[in-house]
């Protein structure tokens, strides 16, 4: 090895000179001291040649896949492992999408220079190691889909499959030579989990060519070029490395939990749903986060029969509680498990006062109700859906403002504004956020006046905020189709979601058939005419529950 084996200063290419090497920029922050290095120290192969693996199909094998999966769902990697795959979901669409999209992406990346892929079996990681190392032998410019496997443990193996292993000047194993791993990624951040996996990629990589890489790089697909300094993240993977490897060879299932927001694209969603309906497990009640899951499991709060008895005064002083959050998870329990419709529960110390001002949800002789359709990775809104309710000639009119080409979402935008316009006085309802921040940066995108925008804005009436701050439902998330649909209303496609209208969007693209845009506009107009539902809804609701209420049970 070379005095500095780890050296910090370096761009892709830059020793090179080849036609062929991709040519990253080096993000603009600052760089760790060039006197750190990896804490952990490479032990040199005899004669300079990196081992051989020598596993068998009874041996554990850890990939990169597999430790992402671990970061964001412990439970996911080892079913990946141990489950049984009879039992596995297919892939939705938007997931088949968002595959196609990665490939797409990483041809992109890949470009038109040459790039050696070693042959070998799917997932044969000897085979694609051996291959992989000969490459790196010969000193190839670059390796997609590259194997690099080391010995964690007797009968452990730790498999790193980066999309891109690009040589770069410098000692190693290898010759004057090494090499640099590179992943390519769909997202807009570097989020944590990929720079994890990027450590890990450069810490199996070290020990196979017997040199540190200084970093390990992503490529976001808007971002560009990002690079993960190995020695800042080591510490941290290796932790995560070892609880994965620990919970994997000792077959520690762990328990199911449910968060939608990170559970529903899974592959293991139904098996783990099914057990979660089966014990009323209380991940699926509204606000119990993992950390306060781990409270209430610690006071033996396991049920919702227990928690609902439960003075909501001796959960308020856990960690990420407080008595906001102890008398609601103690309100949504009863909601729960009553079936019924609470009003959000008066907080001691707090004098009753009315849930809402009237003017806080109107109800005008002309009302509007908005929703958006978008493809935030595109950065595209290809569809505004307005419902107008006119309450005085009892009608509704849907109107749909759709951008048929990507290169129509301005002439949309504009008459969506044309239309909302000519109702200065009518609320404009929508469902969460969303929709102010939309209309905020395509007004900034478009060049419309801040007057029109702002006045607009003024208008908007969001739902969802009214009634999480108003009401306790039983239901399982506060999202519009698990509101709506408790409240009766139905959609004429049962299965459609946002990520299938994304999908939809890219099929009608792909073959100009224009059923899809009828899905989009029917699903569309189904998530406006839901809002209007939960409106009315809540309307009634506040009449006969005008001030928030709790009574402390007698067991409390």
């Amino acid at each position: 090895m070379s005095a500095n084996p780890y050296p910090m200063e370096r761009r892709w290419g830059e020793a090179n000179d080849s036609a062929h090497s991709v040519i990253l920029p080096i993000p603009m922050r600052s760089r760790p001291p060039a006197e750190v290095h990896p804490p952990i120290p490479l032990h040199p192969n005899p004669n300079g040649v990196p081992p051989i693996p020598q596993g068998s199909d009874q041996d554990l094998w850890v990939t990169d896949e597999l430790l992402f999966d671990y970061q964001r769902c412990n439970r996911r990697a080892f079913l990946d492992v141990y489950g049984d795959n009879e039992r596995r979901d297919p892939p939705s669409d938007y997931l088949k999408k968002l595959r196609q999209d990665s490939v797409t992406h990483q041809l992109d990346v890949l470009g038109e220079g040459q790039v050696h892929r070693p042959h070998y079996p799917p997932k044969d990681w000897q085979a694609g190691a051996i291959a992989t190392l000969e490459l790196m032998q010969q000193g190839v410019e670059r390796i997609s889909k590259g194997v690099v496997v080391i010995q964690h443990e007797p009968g452990i193996w730790l498999v790193s499959c980066p999309n891109l292993l690009v040589k770069q000047s410098g000692v190693s194993a290898f010759g004057d030579w090494y090499y640099v791993p590179v992943d390519v990624r769909l997202g807009k951040r570097p989020k944590l989990d990929y720079q994890i996996t990027a450590a890990f990629h450069a810490y199996v990589l070290a020990q196979v060519q017997n040199a540190w890489s200084a970093e390990s790089w992503l490529m976001l697909r808007q971002r560009g070029a990002y690079a993960v300094y190995v020695a800042e993240m080591l510490p941290r993977m290796r932790d995560i490395l070892n609880e994965c490897v620990d919970m994997l060879r000792l077959q520690q299932e762990p328990e199911v939990f449910i968060a939608h927001n990170r559970c529903d694209l899974c592959h293991w969603f139904s098996h783990c749903y099914a057990l979660a309906q089966q014990d009323d497990h209380l991940s699926l009640l509204p606000g119990v986060t993992p950390n306060r899951y781990h409270y209430l499991r610690n006071l033996d709060l396991l049920t919702l029969e227990a928690l609902t008895q439960t003075n909501p005064r001796s959960l308020e002083y856990l960690p990420g509680f407080g008595s906001p959050v102890a008398y609601r998870l103690v309100q949504q329990a009863r909601a729960t498990l009553a079936n019924h419709a609470l009003p959000r529960p008066l907080l001691p110390e707090e004098s009753p006062h009315p849930l809402l001002h009237p003017q806080e949800l109107p109800t005008a002789p002309i009302e509007l109700y908005f929703d958006i359709e978008a493809a935030p990775e595109q950065n595209l809104v290809y569809l505004h859906g307005v419902l107008l309710v006119d309450r005085h000639a009892q009608s509704e009119t849907f109107y749909p403002f759709l951008a048929d080409d990507p290169k129509d979402e301005a002439t949309v935008w504009e008459e969506f504004l044309d239309l909302v316009t000519q109702f200065p006085d009518a609320p404009v309802y929508h469902f969460c956020p969303f929709e102010v921040q939309t209309v905020r940066r395509l007004g900034q995108k478009f060049n419309s006046p801040d007057a029109v925008v702002e006045a607009l804005l003024e208008r908007f009436v969001d739902l969802h905020e009214r009634v999480t701050r108003t009401a306790v439902l039983p239901v399982e998330s506060y999202a519009l189709k698990a509101i709506a649909r408790w409240m009766g209303f139905s959609w004429r496609d049962a299965d459609a979601n946002g990520a299938q209208s994304i999908f939809w969007y890219a099929e009608w693209r792909r073959t100009g058939d224009r059923t899809y845009l009828d899905t989009i506009l029917r699903y569309n107009e189904d998530d406006c005419r839901a809002t209007y539902h939960v409106k009315d809804w809540l309307t009634q609701f506040l009449e006969e529950n005008p001030y928030p209420a709790f009574e402390v049970a007698e067991k409390g």
